[in-house]
């Protein structure tokens, strides 16, 4: 009986979960594949040189501040772009529809990639940062569909998803490399493209299994809910104290225009206008409950920021003092630089099931396990990583070298950390959110991320001013005391869910 309350009556099932969710597994893992691989080769592309014998073949022969500014841009955009992504599949085509446009541009931008000219360089990019927009929000928001409302398998069926887009990027870090090493550069970038086409096609031979889930139903005229962007857009004018809010962003925003380089602007008047947006879906907004569960899920979002800003320094300052800090010798062998960052989805995926089971056995229990507390609790677990990078530093400042243990203790903690709250924000989304704007929220969290990938470089750069022990310490410091803050408030946040997560114990156990 327990089962039966909350499946889908149209689901078969693998292992306990839906068999729609393997589908969607394998096709986010093979966008990520594709996705990571491409993004491992960018900067090396970008830097190397325009001639020479080097096997790989010809580069971009840019300098690294340069390739390192687009980098960052590209990086950032990706995840940006969900938020448009997640609102034409809310209004306009559902996020099953939404997820075959990005498959099928993603395979033309990792195909374009292939030719060599620079204009093909530049259109392959915008084209993958197009398709992400497309695909990343509403495959995660599909996956959510799955489930009724309180079904505890949730959870669980979101770390399973995790493992996939893990998977895709373990498989990429250890393959892609080796091609490139022997057929060079655009051979990557081709198999980029080969891996994105067996996501498409698995997703549209899986339909079967996704026939009730993510499809658009166009509201009805007279539908009080049926209100339109541009609609709230309006209502913005005749809302006194919103309006006052959204001109002090803007004026903001021009202020950073001109005092930053006009892509800085650029960005800031975009987050602007998606504020306003948010502040009118709040107001318009029909019960107290949605109201509070709506605001709930927008600080949730600052943990996603500050967790997403210290925890991609893996890729950035870390990736630096592994190179040059590190004895990475083993049995005679010196690890290259870049396996190490395999650590965490090779992590991911041993761990994602044990955890999401100690969750779910632990709500069951009645114990604390809201999501609020596990994302608190991953800032802070994530946070003592950084403790071991600060072990590695002293050690390095005393002997001129440090242990790649603590690099390996670092990985585990933030692995462990990511747990806590990355899939657990995706599960979150979906409960909160509301039903017709759950794929622009969905967007909007992808877009903290991005802008977390942001902050994680400023905070890099600050190392060559202060050192690598001052950073790794003072991340240390700075999200513990987060995490403490949010576990302090969790009572008060928890009541404005108005009990969304207590159901799912309450309905498990009939």
């Amino acid at each position: 009986m327990a089962d039966t309350a909350v499946k889908q009556a149209h689901q078969k099932e693998l292992f306990g979960q839906p068999v729609g969710l393997y589908i969607l597994f394998l096709t986010e893992m093979w966008e990520r594949f594709s996705y990571y691989g491409m993004r491992a080769l960018l900067v090396l592309y970008m830097t190397a040189s325009t001639i020479g014998d080097d096997p790989r073949g010809a580069g971009l022969g840019w300098t690294d501040k340069e390739a390192l500014a687009l980098y960052g841009w590209y990086t950032m955009l990706v995840y940006v772009m969900s938020i448009p992504g997640g609102m034409i599949a809310d209004k306009l085509i559902g996020q099953k529809k939404a997820v075959l446009v990005g498959a099928i541009i993603l395979c033309l931008g990792h195909g374009v990639l292939v030719l060599t000219d620079i204009w093909a360089f530049y259109t392959g990019l915008g084209l993958v940062i197009l398709g992400v927009g497309f695909l990343k929000p509403n495959i995660s928001t599909m996956v959510g569909g799955l489930y009724k409302e309180g079904d505890i398998r949730r959870d669980k069926g979101f770390s399973i998803f995790y493992i996939g887009i893990n998977l895709g990027s373990l498989l990429a870090t250890m393959i892609v490399g080796g091609v490139v090493a022997k057929w060079g550069w655009h051979a990557g970038f081709g198999l980029a493209g080969v891996v994105m086409l067996l996501g498409l096609l698995n997703y549209i031979v899986g339909q079967k299994y996704l026939i009730q889930v993510g499809n658009f139903v166009p509201p009805l005229k007279d539908d009080p809910d049926n209100v339109s962007y541009g609609a709230l857009y309006s209502q913005l004018f005749k809302s006194p104290r919103q309006l006052t809010i959204v001109t002090v962003l803007l004026l903001l925003s021009i202020y950073g225009w001109y005092t930053l380089e006009w892509g800085y602007g650029l960005l800031f008047v975009f987050l602007t206008a998606i504020s306003a947006l948010l502040i009118m879906i709040y107001k318009d907004l029909k019960t107290q409950v949605y109201k509070d569960r709506f605001l709930v899920l927008l600080l949730s979002f600052i943990m996603v920021i500050i967790f997403w800003g210290a925890f991609e320094q893996a890729g950035g300052l870390m990736n630096l003092y592994t190179d040059s800090k590190t004895d990475r010798v083993l049995l005679g062998w010196t690890i290259p630089t870049v396996m190490f960052q395999s650590l965490n989805a090779g992590f991911i995926i041993l761990l994602a099931a044990p955890i999401a089971s100690f969750w779910a056995s632990r709500k069951l229990k009645g114990k604390e396990a809201s999501s609020l507390f596990k994302m608190a609790l991953g800032i802070i677990i994530m946070g003592f990583g950084f403790l071991y990078m600060v072990f590695a530093a002293i050690q390095f400042d005393s002997t001129g070298t440090s242990s790649m243990i603590w690099l390996v203790l670092a990985y585990l903690f933030h692995t462990i950390g990511e747990l806590c709250i990355s899939p657990v924000a995706l599960s979150f989304i979906t409960k909160l959110a509301p039903v017709k704007y759950a794929s622009l929220m969905m967007g909007v969290y992808f877009a903290a991320t991005g802008l977390g990938n942001k902050v994680a470089g400023i905070v890099g750069e600050s190392a060559s001013e202060y050192g690598e022990l001052s950073v790794f310490a003072g991340i240390v410091i700075f999200t513990v005391v987060v995490g403490l803050l949010f576990i302090a408030i969790i009572k008060p946040l928890k009541r404005l869910t108005h009990g969304i997560e207590e159901s799912e114990r309450m309905m498990h156990s009939e």
